[in-house]
């Protein structure tokens, strides 16, 4: 896929990372979050994922960059729990 020009990745980081052959994931983790935050509000940023990895999932299945853009779509079930507690004094 050519290198993307749109609102989505004004940078050119994501299409970048597809260009690099044998690109390893926490590097393709670190361009991701580099991404990531970039300022837009958090959902223009999953919309524009999504339109990243719709762009890029059938030419590039195995790639590691599709597998971490995937995975920035899954939504997290459940409420967050509070860890560690009130400490008393005594």
């Amino acid at each position: 896929m050519a290198k993307q020009t749109s609102t989505d990745d004004p940078r050119g980081m994501i299409a970048e990372a597809y260009k690099i052959e044998g690109i390893p994931e926490p590097e393709c983790r670190s361009i991701f979050l580099d991404w990531a935050l970039e300022p837009r509000d958090s959902g223009e940023m999953r919309a524009a994922a999504a339109r990243l990895l719709d762009g890029y999932q059938n030419t590039d299945p195995d790639h590691p960059m599709t597998s971490i853009l995937k995975e920035s779509l899954v939504e997290l079930s459940g409420t967050p729990k509070r860890r560690g507690g009130r400490r008393s004094r005594n």
